[in-house]
């Protein structure tokens, strides 16, 4: 018998791997117990509720507790420090119970009118790329990995922003080859930076390196210049340009007063973010030199030559050109996860559970289907390297040629068009179909001449060796 709740206790759960033990009671509080073969004891108590606390848990993959209560609130509470991390409300339910996926960062509460899914964490990783590295954040390390020897060292640890305590990850990674640095964003604390230059070659040390660190406050922060990179104050709705010595050199205003986040454009231009459109600013001029309407965009995907950038919403890509002007708009059904450009021009993009593309022109298609969500960083060949919910590395393999056959469509280059019918890497009546709806009759034809010299052969042999 465990004595130590003041009234009757709602919920007890045991930790999945530690002798510990965590209730809730209609005392308001949360109390954590540990346990031998024996007895148990309490080790201390958690206050926040101002209601009865109706069911608590831990996190199987954290070292944090959940709880909800009559208050109509959920908590987090950090296992370590014994204190509240975050709070999520709602406004006229009272929560009642909690279940934790055993596998993914999924987390569910029932209420008075429904229930809730939901995840305490991000999930997409913080990652960019140069040439043949990629620089990501996965447990608290910035990490190197090489895409040709497939090595992947960790560099230097970053602090968690918001304490050790916060569960938000860094929402972005900026890289500066010719300093070698790097900035990590992160959402906690209002918005803050962590700026890190790293020792030369560090990409291919075989440990954790020392870099020169240091800390600021703001939206966004991305390097416009070899040795300057600029910070969003919201705040003060103004965009500071410093040097790596976190000291400002520039004060510029933003081309809109509802800009929320810029993103790199080139060196010395920035894309700033308003709610419906984006600007290309010029950091110099302090002025901007173009816009384009759009959909809350959520990241900026450029091509390694910065001719075309996508621009990636919830449910939509914008693909336009390096001055913004408008190419085309894909719309998606199901939430768009990540893409990367490959050497082609074709924009290879991720939803919830297909790997798909898009051309310059607006078509788009299926790859194949996911399993589970990956984040595409690099495109090579028929090879796609990607993230998973893990930030482990992966490699999938993909089939080109359908995408590759309408591009080369579009661009009249009609022998390599011949070339790929004639090799009978296409088959069905789709691409028919998408030959006649873009003008191309004579290609068609083309195409069901050869299909039907492929059936007359088949037919021969048929003839000559009956079953």
């Amino acid at each position: 018998m465990l004595e130590g709740h003041d009234r009757g206790v709602n919920w007890a759960s045991f930790h999945p791997s530690l002798p510990l033990i965590v209730s809730g009671a209609d005392d308001r509080q949360v109390k954590l117990w540990r346990m031998n073969d024996t007895k148990a004891w309490e080790v201390d108590t958690l206050r926040g509720h101002v209601n009865n606390v109706s069911c608590v848990l831990f996190h199987a993959r954290q070292d944090i507790i959940v709880s909800n209560s009559e208050d109509k609130s959920i908590r987090v509470w950090d296992m370590s420090k014994r204190s509240g991390t975050q709070t999520f409300r709602r406004e006229h339910d009272r929560f009642w119970i909690l279940a934790a996926h055993p596998e993914v960062n999924l987390l569910a509460a029932g209420h008075d009118s429904g229930m809730i899914v939901f995840k305490l964490e991000r999930e997409r990783p913080a990652y960019a790329h140069h040439q043949g590295t990629l620089y990501y954040v996965k447990d608290r390390y910035l990490r190197a990995y090489d895409y040709q020897s497939q090595r992947d060292n960790p560099l230097i640890s970053i602090r968690r922003a918001g304490g050790a305590a916060s569960n938000a990850g860094p929402r972005s990674l900026s890289y500066n080859p010719a300093e070698n640095a790097v900035l990590i964003n992160f959402d906690a604390d209002g918005g803050s930076y962590e700026l890190h230059v790293l020792p030369k070659d560090s990409a291919n040390a075989r440990g954790e390196v020392t870099s020169d660190s240091r800390r600021g406050s703001g939206c966004s922060a991305v390097f416009v210049a070899r040795n300057r990179f600029a910070v969003l104050d919201k705040a003060n709705h103004q965009i500071l340009v410093k040097n790596l010595r976190d000291e400002v050199t520039k004060k510029c205003v933003p081309p809109d007063a509802n800009t929320d986040a810029i993103f790199y454009a080139g060196t010395g231009t920035l894309l700033c973010r308003s709610e419906d459109r984006v600007f290309l600013y010029d950091v110099q001029q302090r002025t901007a030199i173009a816009e384009l309407a759009t959909p809350f965009i959520k990241y900026v995907v450029w091509s390694g030559d910065m001719t075309l950038v996508a621009l990636l919403s919830k449910h939509a890509i914008v693909i336009a050109n390096r001055k913004l002007g408008h190419s085309c708009t894909v719309h998606e059904t199901i939430r768009v996860k990540s893409g990367a450009w490959d050497d082609a021009g074709v924009f290879i993009y991720t939803t919830l559970n297909h790997i798909k593309y898009a051309l310059p022109n607006g078509d788009s298609g299926i790859i194949r289907t996911l399993d589970t969500p990956v984040y595409l960083t690099k495109v090579f060949g028929n090879v796609l390297y990607c993230l998973d919910r893990d930030g482990r590395n992966r490699q999938i393999q993909i089939d080109t040629s359908e995408y590759m056959f309408k591009l080369a469509l579009i661009q009249r280059k009609f022998d390599q068009v011949l070339s790929m019918i004639k090799s009978g890497s296409l088959c069905g009546q789709s691409i028919i179909a998408y030959l006649q709806q873009k003008g191309f009759p004579e290609v068609a034809l083309h195409f069901v001449k050869v299909r039907r010299f492929f059936f007359y052969l088949i037919g021969c042999l048929f003839a000559l060796h009956p079953v």
